[in-house]
């Protein structure tokens, strides 16, 4: 909910400070970066841990169950989505059946042990503030099991470590091809912001360029790019077709974010269609809109995207700290000639992000690259998870 996404900013905030560390002084090494960023924001509020680094073993163990959720997940993975009959095989004729018994197995084991983390700092008294702690404190009220409460703080990690991280290498890959638009984003922060303060979430009503660069990366590019399936509850019709109750219904995100009618020229990378009156998608005002609330990027209904609040603000906060430190451009080659970017090279899976691509990252001067040193020393000085 947006009041409790409110209270998890400082944390936001925090970890963005790290990220524009990191990446201050390895940004060709931006890919473990912004997978940092999103798995250490989730990893201290789900279990309240602290990630430095990426390379901790819990944090290897489960963006390896991250990724291979995305890869079982993405349809089509297994012939029996094609051939759901298969499922009647028995186990021992059906690899399928064996693979996905051992990953789930896997899985169980790692959310288990993240749980028991939590109790037994519980029963310390070093249990800080995180959603598995309030799980063990509520257990009775919410009328699930261990594991049923170890799995969905779990899938919260999931579904929140590799998204966030997605979108902000198509908004990385996005400046790169649309300078002007970097530069139109850096003057509107400049003007709001200043030099010598980072932007923070007290700035996010004045940035409107800030918030339609956000959603514009992800109508452009959108995270996943297929939908998430819905099974029908009950019979429906849709455009004269006859659509029986328990039909599977893929909401294509890519063809929606291509709608010519409401999206005019809809493969250019164009903010501009979420703040001028000209555009079928503008709104006012513009404190308040362009914003991703309810946009079809988190899907729909009942089973939008729990995290959705969060990620706006996440969003929100990382596009406008990274344009207001950094200059994002082509790399060059040792002839000083332009590497070139593909516009489209994506992985597959259920979710897609860029492949890695070549780019130049560089502080924008050195007062800013001292301020964000500096904000990390005083981050890490009041941060209370430090040592953990």
């Amino acid at each position: 909910m947006s009041s409790a996404a409110t209270s998890y900013q400082p944390v936001q905030v925090l970890e963005s400070t790290r990220l524009l560390y990191d990446l201050l002084y390895t940004p060709a090494e931006y890919e473990n970066h912004l997978e940092r960023y999103s798995s250490g924001l989730i990893f201290r509020l789900g279990f309240g841990k602290t990630i430095k680094t990426g390379d901790e073993e819990l944090v290897r163990r489960i963006m390896h169950v991250v990724h291979t959720v995305e890869r079982v997940a993405s349809p089509g993975a297994y012939l029996v989505d094609t051939f759901p009959i298969l499922m009647c095989l028995p186990t021992w004729l059906a690899p399928f059946k064996q693979e996905l018994g051992r990953l789930h197995k896997e899985e169980l084991g790692l959310f288990r042990q993240l749980q028991d983390d939590v109790r037994q700092e519980m029963k310390d008294g070093k249990a800080p503030q995180c959603w598995e702690r309030t799980f063990l404190e509520n257990q009775a009220e919410y009328g699930l099991s261990p594991d049923e409460g170890a799995y969905v703080v779990g899938t919260l990690f999931e579904a929140g470590a590799g998204t966030t991280a997605a979108a902000m290498m198509s908004f990385l890959l996005a400046m790169v091809h649309h300078p002007a638009w970097q530069a139109r984003l850096q003057h509107e922060i400049d003007v709001v912001v200043g030099q010598q303060s980072m932007p923070d979430f007290n700035h996010m009503p004045y940035l409107p360029t800030v918030r339609a660069v956000v959603k514009e990366t992800l109508r452009w590019r959108p995270v996943t790019a297929g939908g998430v399936p819905h099974q029908l509850v009950k019979d429906d019709v849709y455009n004269g077709l006859f659509l029986p109750a328990g039909t599977n219904i893929h909401a294509n995100q890519w063809a929606i974010n291509r709608d010519p009618h409401l999206y005019p020229d809809p493969e250019t990378f164009n903010p501009a269609r979420w703040l001028e009156p000209q555009y079928p998608t503008y709104r006012e005002p513009l404190t308040t809109y362009p914003t991703i609330q309810n946009f079809s990027a988190f899907g729909f209904g009942r089973r939008i995207c729990p995290g959705m609040n969060i990620a706006e603000r996440s969003l929100n906060l990382l596009v406008a700290r990274v344009a207001w430190t950094f200059n994002i451009s082509k790399a060059r080659d040792e002839r000083g000639r332009e590497i070139a970017v593909p516009l489209y090279d994506y992985t597959s899976g259920f979710n897609v992000q860029p492949k890695p691509f070549a780019f130049d990252m560089k502080a924008r001067s050195e007062d800013k690259a001292r301020m964000v040193e500096r904000a990390m020393r005083e981050a890490e000085t009041g941060d209370p998870l430090a040592g953990r």
